[in-house]
């Protein structure tokens, strides 16, 4: 079991629940999924920067990405249909918690210029922040790097409102600007 479900497990949902003031334990909210999405429009031209770009995505997130085509032709963007445009990977259970301990602990403090992320969420209890590089992970050899490429990762929740999933995620370890960090137990 990786650390970081271990302390939630433990700590975090007895703490969420008192500030909640939760009845039901099953009401108490958890992670259900990380989406991370690239988006290759620029690299899809070259077949090898796709290749690159998805050997990217299989180290930092342990499993191996889709590619995402268009479904339809956009003359205005020269896309065409079945053209590929980005690469996604869902992780869930024991990566998705491995992956949160590596991007909290290792990854944010490598961001340049970084102060936390903004504390605001989408309305629906879930979380998505992205980066402008993706070479602030240290499983992507820098040498092999041919091209700066941003990505998107969301954290899906089963939490009802935006301040339970900026708590969860909060307590979990994610640094937010202007809210206390959590203590590491």
């Amino acid at each position: 079991m990786s650390r970081l479900k271990k302390r939630y497990d433990s700590q975090i949902k007895e703490a969420l629940q008192q500030k909640f003031g939760y009845i039901n334990p099953m009401m108490i909210p958890k992670m259900e999924k990380i989406v991370i999405n690239m988006g290759i429009a620029e690299a899809s031209k070259d077949k090898n920067s796709i290749q690159d770009c998805v050997k990217e995505m299989t180290l930092l997130s342990g499993q191996k990405p889709i590619i995402i085509r268009s479904t339809k032709s956009i003359s205005n963007f020269k896309l065409r249909e079945g053209q590929p445009i980005g690469i996604k990977v869902t992780l869930r259970g024991k990566r998705m918690y491995d992956f949160m301990d590596r991007f909290f602990n290792i990854v944010c403090p490598r961001i340049r210029d970084f102060r936390g992320f903004e504390s605001k969420a989408d309305g629906r209890g879930n979380y998505s922040l992205g980066l402008d590089d993706q070479q602030v992970f240290p499983e992507i050899n820098l040498d092999e790097v041919k091209r700066t490429q941003g990505m998107n990762i969301t954290f899906v929740t089963t939490a009802e409102t935006d301040e339970e999933c900026i708590e969860l995620l909060r307590v979990l370890g994610l640094p937010f600007k202007n809210l206390p960090v959590a203590v590491a137990a």
